[in-house]
C-alpha cells in the first residue's frame, strides 16, 4: 500500500512562487515515474508534469511549461513541484501519484489529501 502526502500549498499573490513536496512511503519510490496532477472547483483533474524513475526526463502541461519545475529525491522518497510566477487559474488543490510513464501519465495509486494552492489577483 503506497502513501502519499502531499505538502507546501498555501496562499499566494498572483507573481508569487511555492514549492510543493510529495511524500511518497510503501514501495520502492526511486523505480517509478511520479506526477503532480491538480484538480480546481469545478473541473476534472488534470495533469500537470510528471518525472522518470531517474529524475532526467520530464513533461509537462502546455499550461505550466517555463513557470514549473517538477524534481526528485530518491534518497529522501520525496518528489517536488517547485511553481513560479503563479497566476490566479493555478489555483486548485495539488495531487501527486506514481505514472505509468512519462507519455501516457495514467496514475497508478490511491489519490493521497493533496495540498491546496490558492492565487489571488
Amino acid at each position: 500500500q503506497v502513501q502519499l502526502v502531499e505538502s507546501g500549498g498555501g496562499l499566494v499573490q498572483a507573481g508569487g512562487s511555492l514549492r510543493l513536496s510529495c511524500a511518497v512511503s510503501g514501495r520502492t519510490f526511486s523505480n517509478y515515474a511520479m506526477g503532480w496532477f491538480r484538480q480546481a472547483p469545478g473541473k476534472e483533474r488534470e495533469f500537470v508534469a510528471a518525472i522518470n524513475w531517474s529524475g532526467q526526463s520530464t513533461a509537462y502541461a502546455d499550461s505550466v511549461k517555463g513557470r514549473f519545475t517538477i524534481s526528485r529525491d530518491n534518497a529522501k522518497n520525496t518528489v517536488y513541484l517547485q511553481m513560479n510566477n503563479l497566476k490566479p487559474e493555478d489555483t486548485a488543490v495539488y495531487y501527486c501519484n506514481g505514472v505509468v510513464d512519462l507519455r501516457r501519465k495514467t496514475p497508478v495509486h490511491s489519490w493521497g489529501q493533496g495540498t491546496q494552492v490558492t492565487v489571488s489577483s
